[in-house]
């Protein structure tokens, strides 16, 4: 599904789950004037499709990992899409990306401790066909993890809840 396939109703119910992925498709149905069936079959469509993915965000170093990092990663001359595929597909990896500039891929990667991240990065990582070096950047505070950004097209901004008192995350 392409971006010029989404309708107005279609990016409607985007960015009210991005403020609130909770939120009951009676509701969503009732605001946007449409039967909850219609809500409930356009979220299942968008979903299978690729365009959303409604989850729980938990801050992981809160939840018992100890290790947060970027990875830059420079690869072999195109070698670039394989060596995302093959990150996508590591169960430590929650964010890959290919970009231009001083790295070719960046990945973040949330792991138990410092043995769960070395062993990633030396034995699995390094071994990817393609990958020629990495840097890491561990993260030591997280005081922002949002993914509501917006829909192209949707007037309204919705706004995100706030992260409770003395979490020291930022949803906004």
């Amino acid at each position: 599904m392409s971006t010029a396939s989404l309708d107005d109703i279609d990016r409607r119910v985007i960015a009210i789950l991005q403020a609130d992925g909770r939120r009951p498709y009676a509701q969503i149905a009732e605001e946007l004037g449409i039967p909850a069936s219609s809500v409930r079959y356009r979220v299942q469509r968008l979903e299978e499709s690729g365009v959303l993915q409604v989850v729980g965000i938990a801050n992981p170093l809160n939840i018992g990992f100890d290790r947060l990092a970027m990875i830059g990663i420079k690869v072999a001359a195109g070698a670039a899409p394989r060596v995302c595929r093959a990150l996508r597909d590591l169960p430590e990896t929650s964010y890959v990306i290919m970009t231009a500039g001083g790295y070719d891929v960046m990945a973040e990667v949330i792991c138990r401790d410092t043995g769960h991240f070395t062993d990633l990065l030396n034995h699995r990582l390094h071994q990817i066909d393609g990958v020629v070096s990495t840097e890491s950047f561990f993260v030591l505070e997280v005081h922002k993890l949002a993914y509501g950004w917006g829909v192209p097209g949707v007037d309204a901004v919705l706004a995100a809840p706030e992260a409770p008192p003395g979490s020291g995350l930022d949803q906004r």
